[in-house]
């Protein structure tokens, strides 16, 4: 638990309130594990229209063709989606899902960037992919998904740069420098995730004393209630 709990509460209401806490934050990326899955199905379709229309004009000019980028976006697409779909349906809210997803969206990104021939256009949706991961407010998430895109330029950039920047020799460094961009989106966005869920930890821990103290009323009516009735059978 976070410094938003203070020492001046009772061992109890610590401990509600971090109950508190892990039961809105596993409720709500769960939520957004489901979210994600259906933005996955989503991205898979555009994918395999992106393969049926962009790619054969990126790569083959104004040729419409069966390209091997269908096949990708097919078969590769559907491989980079299958394992966080069944996580979020099988097993939601868990660590191990939400990394799982974050490094299948960064992957899901790379396709597409791929598919439009490195388009810079398409490399925006990097930006807004680790947007959407802050929603899980667990900024370790984050890192997942930095550390897979960052190797994705890094290795594509090595051996097939023209499907990463759309041209055949860039610079050996031009990684880092879309590295520093997610990096500086990135310290925005931890920051964010700390500042939410300092937030529900702040409201737990409200409701773990508001609850607290109803408990302390309920015993002091019930005690008060007890004194009266041993009054009156005494005085009966």
């Amino acid at each position: 638990m976070s410094s938003t709990i203070s020492n001046d509460v009772s061992p109890a209401t610590s401990d509600r309130a971090r109950e508190l806490t892990n039961v809105r934050l596993d409720a709500r990326r769960a939520r957004v594990d489901r979210m994600f899955a259906v933005l996955l199905i989503v991205q898979y379709i555009a994918g395999i229209i992106g393969a049926l229309t962009v790619s054969p004009y990126a790569w083959e000019g104004k040729v419409h063709a069966v390209h091997m980028h269908v096949w990708i976006a097919v078969i590769g697409g559907a491989g980079i989606i299958i394992l966080p779909i069944l996580l979020a349906l099988f097993r939601p809210g868990t660590t191990l899902t939400r990394h799982v997803i974050a490094a299948s969206q960064m992957l899901s990104s790379a396709l597409l960037i791929h598919l439009t021939g490195g388009r810079i256009e398409t490399h925006f949706h990097v930006f807004g992919s680790l947007a959407f991961l802050a929603f899980y407010l667990d900024w370790q998430v984050l890192l997942t998904a930095t550390v897979v895109v960052a190797a994705d330029h890094f290795l594509r950039g090595i051996f097939w740069p023209e499907s990463v920047y759309g041209v055949a020799n860039p610079e050996w460094w031009r990684f880092l420098e879309h590295a520093g961009w997610v990096a500086f989106e990135d310290v925005f966005l931890i920051w964010s995730c700390v500042m939410g869920r300092r937030e529900i930890e702040s409201s737990a821990l409200r409701e773990a004393q508001i609850e607290e103290l109803s408990e302390q009323e309920q015993l002091k009516t019930a005690a008060l209630q007890m004194a009266l009735a041993e009054m009156q059978t005494a005085t009966a």
